[in-house]
């Protein structure tokens, strides 16, 4: 059996031994079991669990021969492996931990935990520098990139940046995520020199708030605006302006004066200065060099190139004015250059400087703006003058003398009067008054006393409130005043209006007896005016309603009262005797109006020079001899139509009621007047004695 099957045995032992072998790694296997790896976050706290080993009963647990490692940041607890310390992402990402398993039959099992450490947001970002320093050309075009700063995390999350600066719109970022500066706006060395940024790095969005932690660093950037050369040099002193974004400074010029047939020695002294340019770069601030533009004005003045002043070579012999122009440049770019005028007078020397008329002046001033009184010279007006005895032909006024207060702006001089400028407390006050010759700059001081004053109120008396509503109060009642006697003038005039038809009247009665004896045949004078005049309610005017004839010498008065037209009409005393009677009781008296009175109208021919007669028709001599003119009214027939066409009854109404509606007119030949002779009145019906009517209105 042996000899058929030599090879069994050993092939048998072999089999069971790997049986034996099986069945114990699946009985050590059995013993313990451990999860192989395991997330455990960064940060933690002592003692929390990392991992729980699965024991069979009878079987222990520990670390893996040798002894444990002192830093090993893990230790056991039962079945259970703990953190033993504060594990960090940053320094150590993952941990092998390797433990024995063993059975109390003797089995063991060696198992392998691997501890993988998870990341939380623990580091804030860091910048590389905590202060940065940059230089930026002015006039750098926008978006120009003048650095990148970034920032790192340990935490590997991404950042979000945030830029500040004092000056907004100087810079800006590229983006928020990326810390690239660039420029926002052009930049002016003379504006701003320096530029401080604050860059903020943030490890959560900006925007958003984060449910975890958020860290935020921080690095200031100093960026220094370098000056290009940009602007030509410029003349001290200068007003700066801005046109168009770029900035000019313009200069009045210099003036200066010499005395004829005299040099001056050194630098000639000019207004409002020596000549002075700077380079209008200020960073760069290149040398300036100065010359003449039109020549050295024949030879009198001579420039110098590096400092400016201007020296006299001769004398000169003219009185004049001469104008020069100073051209100043830079040394390295002459292409850089500015020019400025430069006015010279040439005068007579002053022998004599000004002088007051006092030594002292002394002055009263009571409110703001008010001229201070001399209290010597009974309250008029301080004056001061100072006087120039180079101005001899105009008794020492000399015009360019000003004054002022010296050291004072309460105060000012005008014309060499005071004036209280600011309200001070009542107080004397020692001054010092100067007067000064600006052609020379000769001038000469005065003390002067100003007694300060405040008006007083008595008590119980009027304020200037008070005062102002009394004047208010006055020009009320003065306009209504004049609005009164306006009227009361208004009603006078219009009750004049009968007197000056009466002196109308008068005047024209008077000019018919002026003539000149020459002869005026055709020209007829009527009543017809006085007739049509506007005023029918004036004496005297209208028709015959309340006037009265003299018939046959006689006198007769109409159907209403005797008027005083009446009585002007019909007597020969002057108009200015009968304006001042009073002609309410015109009629009251008969008689005395009688011997007062006489009448044009008479029977009487009376050859007395400038007295006239009227006749009626029935008393004229067909046998005389003198002229006579008789014009028949052609209006008479016009009444005899309208008479026609009325009935009879309402024409005998008519009648009663009106019996002067018929109007004479009269007429003068101026032949007649001259010599005497009356003039005749026609009478329409041919009426005599009584019904002949003359209108008041002549």
């Amino acid at each position: 059996m042996d000899g058929l099957y030599p090879h069994f045995s050993v092939r048998t032992f072999f089999s069971f031994l790997l049986l034996i072998l099986l069945q114990t790694y699946t009985e050590a296997q059995s013993i313990c079991s451990v999860p192989d790896s395991v997330n455990f976050a960064e940060n933690n706290m002592v003692g929390v669990t990392v991992a729980t080993i699965t024991l069979q009963p009878e079987v222990t647990v520990n670390f893996k021969p040798p002894p444990a490692n002192p830093n090993n940041p893990f230790g056991l607890k039962g079945n259970q492996l703990i953190a033993t310390k504060a594990l960090d992402f940053e320094t150590n990402q993952t941990h092998t931990v390797e433990l024995t398993c063993t059975a109390t039959s003797g089995l063991t099992l060696n198992v392998i935990i691997i501890v993988i450490v998870t990341n939380e947001n623990d580091n804030p970002p860091v910048f590389a520098q905590s202060a940065y320093s940059i230089n930026v050309d002015e006039l750098s075009p926008v978006d120009k990139s003048v650095g990148r700063f970034t920032a790192t995390d340990l935490d590997g999350t991404p950042l979000y940046y945030k830029l500040t600066s004092e000056l907004q719109d100087a810079f800006k970022l590229r983006s928020f995520t990326n810390p690239d500066i660039l420029v926002k706006t052009p930049l002016d060395y003379d504006k701003v020199k320096n530029v401080q940024l604050v860059l903020y790095a943030q490890d959560t969005p900006l925007e958003t708030s984060s449910p975890g932690p958020s860290f935020t660093a921080s690095t200031t950037i100093t960026v220094t605006i370098l000056d290009l050369d940009t602007r030509p040099p410029w003349f001290q002193p200068c007003t700066e302006h801005e046109v168009g974004g770029a900035l000019i400074c313009q200069s009045s010029g210099y003036t200066g004066r010499v005395n004829l047939n005299e040099q001056e020695t050194g630098a000639l002294p000019l207004k409002p200065g020596p000549v002075y340019a700077i380079d209008g770069d200020s960073g760069i601030n290149e040398e300036i060099t100065y010359s003449f533009l039109n020549g050295d004005a024949g030879g009198l003045f001579q420039i110098n190139p590096n400092t400016g002043n201007i020296s006299m070579l001769k004398p000169a012999d003219v009185l004049e004015t001469i104008s020069l122009t100073v051209l100043a440049a830079q040394k390295k770019n002459s292409y850089q250059f500015a020019s400025t005028p430069l006015t010279i007078s040439v005068r007579v020397k002053s022998l004599h400087p000004p002088r007051f008329q006092r030594s002292q002046y002394e002055g009263v001033v009571t409110a703001v703006g008010e001229m201070a009184v001399d209290p010597k010279n009974k309250d008029e007006p301080l004056k001061i003058l100072a006087t120039d005895d180079d101005y001899i032909v105009t008794g020492g006024l000399n015009p360019h003398i000003t004054y002022y207060v010296n050291g004072s702006s309460d105060f000012s001089i005008i014309d060499g009067y005071l004036f209280m400028t600011k309200g001070l407390p009542v107080e004397t006050l020692s001054l010092q008054v100067v007067a000064k010759d600006t052609t020379n700059d000769e001038s000469v001081t005065a003390q002067l006393s100003v007694e300060v004053k405040s008006v007083i109120i008595p008590s119980g008396g009027y304020g200037p409130t008070d005062m102002a509503v009394l004047g208010a109060v006055l020009g009320v009642l003065l306009f209504i005043c004049l609005v009164v006697i306006g009227v009361l003038i208004f009603n006078i005039r219009r009750g004049k209006a009968d007197w000056r038809k009466i002196y109308e009247t008068s005047m024209f009665r008077s000019s018919l007896g002026q003539g000149s004896g020459g002869q005026k045949e055709g020209i007829q004078y009527t009543n017809e005016a006085f007739q049509k005049d506007e005023d029918g309610d004036s004496t005297g005017s209208g028709g015959l309603e309340g006037g009265s004839v003299m018939a046959g010498g006689e006198p007769r008065k109409a159907a209403g009262n005797f008027t005083p037209f009446e009585a002007v009409m019909t007597s020969s005393v002057p108009l200015h005797a009968l304006l001042n009677d009073n002609t309410s009781q015109a009629g009251s008296d008969k008689a005395d109006s009688e011997k007062e009175v006489k009448p044009i109208l008479t029977k009487e021919r009376r050859m007395d020079e400038g007295y006239k007669s009227v006749w009626f028709k029935e008393d004229i001599d067909p046998d005389a001899k003198e002229e006579v003119v008789i014009i028949p009214d052609s209006r008479e027939s016009d009444s005899e139509e309208e008479d026609q066409q009325q009935p009879s009854s309402s024409k005998e109404e008519d009648e009663d009621d009106n019996p002067q509606t018929k109007t004479q007119k009269v007429i003068f030949n101026d032949a007649d007047m001259d010599s005497g002779l009356g003039v005749k009145m026609e009478d329409p019906e041919g009426d005599s004695d009584g019904d002949e009517m003359l209108t008041a209105d002549l």
